[in-house]
């Protein structure tokens, strides 16, 4: 989605497609340039105090509360840019636990055990283990789609950037040699991305909201694996949107139909009529990658064929 797009926050073209010729004939120097000069102040007691400072080089600034408007305009902007300039067009959007292992890994989870309630967990994370192997599967799938002829990107592999499902996406793209996205979040303890993710399109988000709309800005497909409270929260936001209006419908494929309607009654919400039974549509129930690509296949049958 090209920044043009985004409504009055910013203008493509003095931002993107400009030429080396283009910027040398700017009328003003750089900023980059300003700052570096900026860098070289002779030593003061002006210069000294953080007030000197350019407005975009105070950290301390920027952290304000006053700043937030800005902080989120900034987290906003910076993977838009980055991802236009990458030209994804359309991203294959994963969510799922971070906390289902890798089907080799499942034994050493249980022995690692050291009391029988996790000992019961880890059979029961286990159990889920397949999907892993799923996620990976439909991610190489999806990242093989052909590039346009403008050289756009559709179906471009994303995930929150952590493990478990998340690495099985970036993994599964990886495998066939492309490009991939992982949108990480900051967290009170330490974490990195996972080592699928193209390094240079790994992402790391201060706030939540902008986290959830950049999944969601460009998705044309999205996977929602078993999964916890974020699991949840991003996908029930999906559906509020498509519900509501407020956004496109979208194949949400939901894997593992046993889970899901273990811990989430949707019959039942129909049933109290909190919700419409035409609602439950939104959701497409699957079980495998080939099924899952099949669906989206489906969906998109009578499209326009894709472009910028």
């Amino acid at each position: 989605m090209p920044l043009s797009r985004l409504g009055n926050v910013i203008r493509a073209p003095y931002v993107v497609g400009m030429t080396k010729k283009d910027i040398e004939e700017r009328k003003f120097r750089p900023a980059s340039q300003e700052a570096a000069d900026a860098r070289k102040a002779i030593g003061t007691p002006q210069t000294s105090s953080s007030a000197y400072r350019l407005a975009f080089q105070d950290t301390e600034f920027l952290l304000r509360e006053d700043l937030r408007p800005v902080r989120f305009q900034l987290e906003l902007l910076k993977p838009q840019l980055l991802m236009d300039e990458a030209r994804i067009e359309s991203t294959f959007v994963f969510y799922g636990s971070a906390r289902i292992p890798e089907p080799d890994q499942v034994q050493a989870r249980i022995d690692a055990a050291q009391t029988p309630e996790q000992k019961r967990i880890a059979q029961n994370l286990g159990k889920k283990a397949h999907y892993y192997d799923e996620a990976r599967k439909l991610a190489g799938i999806a990242a093989q789609y052909p590039v346009n002829e403008a050289g756009c990107r559709h179906f471009v592999v994303c995930s929150g950037g952590g493990p478990s499902i998340m690495e099985a996406a970036n993994r599964g793209a990886a495998d066939v040699g492309q490009t991939t996205i992982g949108m990480n979040i900051v967290l009170p303890h330490e974490q990195a991305p996972n080592r699928f993710v193209t390094p240079e399109l790994s992402f790391q988000f201060h706030y939540f909201a902008l986290r959830k709309m950049h999944f969601l800005l460009r998705a044309r497909a999205l996977a929602v694996f078993p999964g916890g409270f974020g699991t949840f929260d991003e996908m029930f936001e999906l559906l509020t949107l498509i519900q509501t209006g407020k956004m496109k419908p979208i194949p949400i494929l939901l894997f593992g139909k046993s889970f899901w309607n273990r811990v989430v009654d949707f019959e039942a919400l129909a049933d109290e009529g909190v919700i419409a039974p035409a609602d439950l549509n939104l959701i497409t129930w699957v079980e495998s990658a080939e099924e899952a690509w099949h669906a989206v296949q489906a969906f998109y049958q009578d499209s326009e064929p894709l472009g910028c």
